[in-house]
């Protein structure tokens, strides 16, 4: 197996990345002009400035849509310049010259292994810093604060602590109807209640109102009451007031596992969503590989109707992988299928499809 670079290589590689790029760039223009039209009215009415519209708004939110898609414009252009190639002729030059089908694949993959390197990095460690400043924008000049709409909160705060709320308020950082338990060896051996807590934010502290504690120490049971008490909990307003959606967000990977542990060890129901975003990572770059294989395969072959063909038939292809995976992440969500297998599905099944395209290339 020679595995040499040969011009061939450089050739078919440099268009790749060249159209990669242009669509991407032309695509993200597009997408920038109608989100500005769209939200031009609510940048004026909050009076945000360009300086912050331009750096702290659309510098975030272009990495933020080119790593959602970035498998997607990989298809588009493999298709565009492969389908050039073949209407040209010059692939059908490059299979006589005694270059196999197999070979040609060479520096396809290995251009789609250089943007999947590239696509899981930013997805992985530098998209959620820069998610992060989109979202603070958002705050600030778009009015998308969250609001917690969370009942009957039940949370395990320490090992044998838990916490109860009946609701929590994200934007006054107050809980109802708050009680605290300790248990030891599974037996209660402390017990707060009290009507309402509120965080200070001076103090760093939780206030604690119309408070009762119940002592439960060698069968002796001792009963304290008070209006208000400030003291520490061990767990943070934020916990409660930021959305998960946002929250898995802003995580890169390492960050993403350490917080899903701690909302596990918790007793949170809000982990399927950052289960999901921690294998769509791996997932996303491996896509790249099965659609660059499938747009090759589709467009190397010279049809009637030329590139209008190959990118019709691509089109459909790459939005119904991306319309699957929606479908296969609201069947996680919904508990009806586990998120490591939903998050592959697509990709199992367009990997199979790209045995049947395989068949359909010239050899």
């Amino acid at each position: 197996m020679n595995l040499r670079i040969k011009k061939l290589d450089l050739y078919i590689m440099k268009k790749f990345i060249g159209t990669f790029f242009l669509s991407l760039g032309l695509i993200l223009c597009i997408v920038v002009i109608f989100d500005l039209s769209e939200k031009l009215e609510k940048f004026l009415e909050h009076e945000a400035p360009a300086s912050k519209i331009m750096f702290g708004y659309y510098l975030n939110f272009i990495p933020y849509f080119a790593s959602a898609f970035s498998a997607l414009f990989t298809f588009v252009s493999v298709i565009l310049f492969t389908s050039g190639m073949a209407s040209k002729s010059e692939i059908i030059a490059i299979l006589s010259s005694g270059i196999s089908f197999r070979r040609l694949t060479y520096p396809y993959m290995a251009t789609a292994g250089i943007i999947a390197v590239f696509s899981f990095a930013l997805n992985a460690f530098i998209i959620p810093n820069a998610n992060e400043r989109r979202i603070a924008f958002e705050k600030e000049y778009m009015g998308k604060n969250y609001n917690n709409k969370d009942q009957f909160i039940h949370r395990q705060i320490a090992p044998g602590s838990y916490i109860y709320m009946s609701s929590f308020s994200a934007g006054a950082r107050i809980g109802y109807d708050f009680s605290l338990e300790n248990f030891r060896n599974d037996s209660l051996v402390y017990k707060l209640t009290s009507s309402r807590i509120s965080w200070d934010k001076n103090k760093e502290k939780w206030t604690i109102y119309n408070w009762r504690i119940r002592t439960i120490e060698n069968d002796v049971e001792v009963y304290k009451t008070g209006n208000k008490l400030d003291t520490l909990l061990g767990f943070a307003p934020e916990e409660f007031s930021e959305n998960p959606k946002y929250i898995k967000d802003v995580l890169t990977l390492p960050e993403l596992r350490e917080y899903e542990e701690r909302m596990r060890f918790r007793g949170s129901s809000n982990i399927m969503e950052f289960q999901l975003k921690r294998y769509q990572i791996w997932s996303d770059a491996f896509s790249t590989f099965i659609l660059t294989f499938i747009g090759l395969c589709i467009s190397s072959k010279r049809m009637r109707g030329g590139m209008g063909i190959h990118l019709g038939v691509g089109l459909v292809l790459g939005f119904s992988y991306i319309l699957f995976m929606r479908f296969s992440t609201v069947f996680a969500t919904n508990g009806a299928l586990p998120p490591l297998l939903a998050v592959w599905i697509p990709n199992i099944l367009y990997a199979i499809i790209s045995i049947f395209t395989y068949r359909l290339a010239p050899k």
